[in-house]
């Protein structure tokens, strides 16, 4: 049966049964593929197919398994032929700290990892504790050394260690066996110990603390004030910005790249709050030669009790209408 031959009765149990699982799956597949574009359009791909093969779903597995299945499969085979995506960080050591400005084209064909709106995946049902998981399993760092994994373990230990299907449930997804995904599990959880610095204890972006750091943040670019970013950022904070290849470790350092290159004069940037992967962010504007201020990109922030961490910002303006802003502030052009 095609299925835009289905009946309106089939089309509504098809909703009724697979539309609550939309939010994780968005999830699932950027944690997969570290892209919030890319996530979006491969859910889409899982709901087609889903809904091609609904009338052959049998419930021998959930449903959630069921589309699970279809989803990783769908990343996979969407995985094969790309580049991983990366930040700067894991393309090379920090800068020398010389304070050039940080204009150094990455390697041709770069993939960069994206930022992913909280509000795409936060449960619908507002429980706090699923919310918590959602964040910690979707920090930036934790997606960026994701990528470095090879595609089916970084299937295994997204399926088995965030998303808790036992072994048994992740062998039937990956149409594999128990021993091949306790194996892939053990070397994916080597694979990482190996990329991941040390987990940060980091703020939940709703933390009162969370929150002045970013508002200082905002404050220090608007009014061009380094020394505020000084207080803001802790001394061994890290500084990286896509496309650049370079990027900063040290307080010392990030604060002399931006302070000779970036901040400019009161008033060029403008920042809304936002929040980005479980953590404190904004959308970028920059002020052109009419006074418009034009999306620029998204910053990200790692908040901790001691102070800011580390700074990811993505010059890339699609992120902020994809954050649902405005493309364009204050005078037209």
């Amino acid at each position: 049966m095609k299925p835009a031959l289905r009946s309106t009765e089939q089309r509504m149990e098809f909703a009724a049964e697979t539309a609550r699982y939309r939010r994780e799956l968005l999830a699932h597949c950027y944690r997969m593929v570290g892209s919030a574009h890319d996530a979006e359009d491969l859910v889409q791909e899982t709901y087609l197919r889903a809904w091609r093969a609904f009338d052959r779903y049998d419930g021998r597995a959930s449903i959630r398994t069921w589309l699970y299945r279809i989803a990783t499969n769908v990343c996979l085979t969407a995985l094969e032929p790309r580049r991983i995506r990366v930040l700067p960080s894991g393309l090379g050591d920090p800068d020398d700290g010389s304070g050039a400005p940080a204009n150094r084209a990455a390697p041709s064909g770069t993939a960069w990892l994206e930022p992913l709106p909280d509000g795409w995946i936060a449960p619908s049902a507002g429980d706090p504790a699923a919310v918590v998981v959602a964040r910690e399993s979707l920090r930036l760092a934790l997606i960026a050394s994701l990528q470095h994994l090879p595609a089916r373990q970084r299937a295994i230990l997204i399926l088995r260690e965030v998303l808790a299907f036992s072994a048994a449930e992740t062998a039937q997804i990956l149409d594999t066996t128990v021993a091949a995904v306790k194996s892939g599990l053990q070397r994916a959880r080597a694979r990482l110990e190996e990329l991941g610095p040390d987990p940060e204890d980091l703020l939940e972006p709703t933390d009162e603390r969370a929150r002045a750091l970013l508002d200082a943040y905002l404050t220090a670019f608007e009014h061009a004030d380094a020394s505020l970013l000084e207080r803001v950022l802790r001394a061994d904070a890290t500084l990286e910005a896509t496309p650049f290849l370079d990027w900063q470790a040290g307080r010392e350092n990030c604060l002399r790249l931006l302070d000779a290159h970036v901040l400019g004069r009161p008033g060029d940037w403008r920042l809304l709050a936002t929040t980005a992967n479980g953590q404190p962010a904004a959308a970028i504007y920059r002020r052109d030669a009419d006074g418009a201020l034009l999306a620029y990109g998204v910053v990200v922030l790692a908040a901790t009790a001691d102070g800011v961490a580390g700074v990811v910002a993505f010059h890339d303006p699609a992120l902020v209408t994809l954050f649902g802003f405005a493309d364009v502030l204050g005078p037209a052009r």
